[in-house]
């Protein structure tokens, strides 16, 4: 069996697709009786393994559907997408605070990891934005929040599943825009990118290197409720549907299926920089690098962004997100180099006082 990241394989003793949390518990209650791990796996989205055990591997997906939408919450089940979520609460003029670029990951999974959006550097993670979970620890279902079981609250949530089960999250909503105005912002290098997504007041922002034929582009995304004033610098315009915009990635992960490129190893890095360091790391890296390292699909994004209050998601103050999301292609470098340099750009990170988000492959 092998996730998203395509490089880790690990064969279970046995997968258990559990339709109720009630079987969750019976199967973590005979994976402990054996000595076995129980591990949670949703779509399987983790880059190196992190969803992967040799124990019990429990396909959280039969754990789906959202049970309750109230005037500012839903109840839904772990195994529930964001798309499938957005489905539920968007035709009542509500969202999630945050939500991330790929809808079709499951609850559970992201609030397990953290989950970053672009929304994040207003609402934090996803994993800030639930009000309570239920969970399968020490072979009992028990619900957690703030104020009840505090301590599971905190554990779990960006625990990657190694202290309970999430089989339930009670989520925040917001109320949804009908439309937003996506705006372009070129920057002239990293430091004018992050000095956009600092002084750009934007419901949505985000930040994108890409290569090109003069050397590395830099691109912000500003996206506004509405159709506000454009930030300073814009170039280009789009007025989206909330659900277009939200469901952006779509068209593109069609295609990367099509072209085979979604189904190749996906050696990722992934650290959270302070600010005051963030510009040094990632200039640096990228005079490391050339295309070829980053793959023909690969991305490489920057975002500043709020954590909140998740204790398990280590993270300097004012951090910044600096993603190099590798896809290793052919004819480009091969995954044991890509993963040396994660490894390179993880040392420089915590050299800077950084840490790594653990869903990567640097581990």
């Amino acid at each position: 069996m092998r996730d998203f990241g395509g490089i880790v394989e690990r064969s279970p003793a046995r997968v258990v697709r559990p339709a109720s949390p009630d079987e969750v518990v019976a199967a973590v209650r005979e994976a402990t009786a054996q000595g076995l791990d129980a591990v949670p796996r949703g779509t399987g989205h983790s880059t190196f393994g992190q969803s992967l055990t040799t124990g019990v591997s429990l396909d959280l997906r039969g754990l789906s559907g959202v049970h309750e939408n109230g005037e500012r919450h839903a109840a839904v089940a772990a195994g529930t997408t964001w798309r499938e979520v957005l489905a539920a609460t968007l035709p009542l003029g509500l969202v999630p605070p945050v939500l991330t670029d790929h809808l079709d990951v499951t609850v559970g999974g992201t609030i397990s990891a953290g989950g970053v959006g672009g929304t994040s550097h207003l609402h934090g993670t996803q994993a800030d934005n639930v009000l309570a979970l239920d969970v399968v620890a020490d072979g009992a279902l028990v619900t957690c929040s703030p104020t009840v079981r505090p301590d599971l609250f905190d554990a779990v949530r960006a625990g990657l599943g190694r202290h309970g089960v999430i089989t339930g999250a009670t989520l925040r909503l917001v109320p949804a825009p009908e439309r937003v105005l996506s705006c372009t912002i070129p920057c002239q290098n990293t430091s004018d990118l992050l000095r956009v997504q600092r002084e750009v007041k934007a419901e949505h922002i985000s930040g994108q290197v890409k290569p090109s034929a003069d050397g590395w582009r830099f691109e912000a995304k500003a996206v506004l409720d509405g159709d506000g004033e454009p930030p300073p610098g814009t170039t280009e315009t789009e007025s989206l549907a909330y659900l277009d915009f939200a469901d952006r990635m779509r068209p593109d992960v069609e295609e990367l299926i099509c072209l085979g490129e979604w189904a190749r190893p996906h050696p990722w890095a992934m650290v959270f920089l302070p600010a005051s360091q963030a510009a040094a790391v990632i200039e640096s890296t990228l005079a490391d690098m050339t295309p070829t390292d980053l793959g023909l699909s690969g991305v490489i994004l920057v975002k500043s962004l709020r954590i909140g209050h998740v204790p398990m998601l280590a993270a300097p103050d004012d951090p910044v997100l600096f993603s190099v999301l590798r896809t290793a292609s052919p004819g480009c470098a091969p995954v044991p180099d890509m993963l040396a340099a994660n490894r390179r750009l993880l040392a420089r990170a915590t050299a800077a006082g950084g840490t790594r988000y653990a869903v990567d492959s640097t581990g």
